[in-house]
């Protein structure tokens, strides 16, 4: 309820990652970098500032979608679900800026893309369900552990 939502533009700064976690959940994630831009009075021209990078992930047909449409240095807008981890490796500590997204697409103010809708997956009969339903913790856990670093 008491979520923030963001949109960040930016560009893929590494390849989409798609994994299938232990519970079936298919997530992807990949590193989007946006820079800041500033208007350089002396020089007449913009210059950059600095780059803020997120990591962004994807889960279930969004997933399987991004990885058949981006790749490395395309333009991108992102709305999603801002989260701040703080974490400790190494004895040090680490903060980073991850999106669940919940929208992904092509900044056509930067270039053209071409759409093409995903045929509905065909419905089967549910399978009972024997295992507890999956969280997000646990859907993380299996793709960090199944993922190398990025």
């Amino acid at each position: 309820m008491n979520e923030t939502l963001v949109t960040v533009v930016g560009n893929v700064a590494t390849p989409p990652d798609f994994r299938e976690a232990a519970n079936g959940a298919a997530v992807s994630r990949f590193r989007l970098a946006a820079t800041v831009r500033r208007w350089d009075r002396e020089r007449a021209e913009w210059t950059d500032a600095y780059t803020s990078f997120y990591t962004v992930w994807a889960w279930r047909a969004l997933a399987a979608n991004v990885v058949g449409s981006v790749t490395v240095g395309e333009p991108l807008i992102v709305q999603g679900k801002l989260r701040i981890q703080e974490q400790e490796r190494e004895g040090k500590r680490w903060l980073s800026a991850d999106i669940d997204a919940l929208s992904i697409g092509h900044d056509l103010a930067r270039g053209t893309s071409a759409f093409r809708r995903v045929s509905p997956a065909v419905a089967q009969a549910p399978k009972p369900l024997t295992t507890p339903a999956p969280t997000r913790a646990s859907a993380e856990r299996d793709v960090a552990e199944a993922a190398p670093s990025l």
